[in-house]
């Protein structure tokens, strides 16, 4: 299963909206690199559009919601028409928006998933079994206690 892909307001709202800019002390350098190539892809993508370079400039220093929702417009007509440039941004935004939201998961029940071999923990702190078809099975046992 894909994950879902970002609409365009999602990704004008990330890219230039003040509450991102407001959460910007949690953001990891990561992410902060990831919004600035961003911000730069949709820059080069207007370029020569002096209104629109106006308007992002306007957002990006004071992120009012009109001139998201603006940027927004633009950029919805852009990825229709550029598949490639659609999915570049998206892309980026799908990695910035998971960053941002990992530390929001709150589940006991994990499962990860890695090359056709699924792995699934209920308890981080609990013993390990892993195994798969024609495999040995591994038991890792980290909270024995000391001998």
């Amino acid at each position: 299963m894909e994950p879902a892909t970002l609409t365009a307001a999602a990704i004008a709202t990330l890219a230039f909206s003040k509450a991102i800019e407001k959460t910007a002390e949690t953001l990891t350098a990561s992410v902060l690199n990831k919004l600035n190539n961003l911000r730069e892809k949709i820059w080069q993508r207007f370029k020569g559009n002096q209104k629109l370079e106006q308007t992002l400039a306007k957002a990006q220093k004071e992120g009012a919601k009109a001139d998201v929702d603006l940027i927004t417009a633009y950029l919805q007509v852009a990825m229709d028409t550029d598949a490639k440039f659609a999915q570049d941004i998206q892309q980026l935004a799908q990695e910035i928006n998971q960053e941002i939201n990992i530390d929001k998961i709150e589940g006991r029940n994990v499962q990860n998933v890695y090359g056709g071999e699924a792995f699934q923990s209920n308890d981080a702190n609990a013993p390990t079994f892993q195994g798969g078809s024609g495999h040995n099975i591994t038991f890792n046992n980290y909270n024995t206690p000391p001998s």
